[in-house]
């Protein structure tokens, strides 16, 4: 089994940090969910906000990893513009290694590019701006974050919306990969 360099690098950048960023997302989701007075003692919040801290910030950062290595590196590859002498109004194995034009050369694959890539490579970005806003929190509220309910409750929504941009992303990505490849 060998990989090209392109494989690798698609592969580090969506499942291996793709995966990543779901993993934390999960732990985090739960962890503010269950910070609440109720549910703790004083030796449970002292465990559990660290624990917190160190997951939203390992999310946000591999939220950041995630989109500025597929935005910088793989995308790159997907725009790359065929040669003078290569037909883009027909889909032909010398354009399938430029699969932007090879998905705009159909109209059965056209939206794939019209809809899912111009839509994935915006609403990406928001996930590590929001898991940012999300570590920023846990860090600046801390153990607070038990009696801020609100705050809480905030970081919340802003960690789901994360989870969805970069859900809708990582399933553009996917679902794009498998019509037209960057390896």
């Amino acid at each position: 089994m060998e990989f090209t360099d392109r494989e690798l690098w698609a592969v580090g950048h969506g499942l291996v940090l793709g995966s990543l960023f779901l993993l934390a997302f999960g732990g985090g989701l739960a962890g503010l969910y269950s910070l609440k007075a109720h549910y703790l003692t004083e030796e449970g919040i002292a465990e559990r906000t660290p624990r917190l801290l160190i997951g939203s910030v390992v999310m946000a950062v591999v939220a950041w990893l995630t989109v500025i290595s597929g935005t910088f590196v793989v995308y790159p590859w997907y725009r790359a513009t065929p040669p003078d002498g290569i037909d883009r109004t027909v889909q032909s194995d010398a354009l399938a290694d430029f699969p932007r034009y090879w998905l705009l050369a159909s109209e059965k694959t056209a939206e794939w590019h019209k809809l899912g890539m111009e839509w994935k490579e915006h609403v990406a970005w928001i996930a590590p701006f929001l898991a940012t806003a999300v570590a920023f929190a846990v860090l600046y509220y801390g153990a607070q974050l038990v009696r801020r309910g609100e705050i809480r409750r905030a970081a919340i929504i802003f960690f789901t919306l994360a989870f969805l941009a970069a859900g809708v992303a990582g399933l553009f990505g996917a679902f794009i990969t498998k019509a037209a490849t960057v390896a």
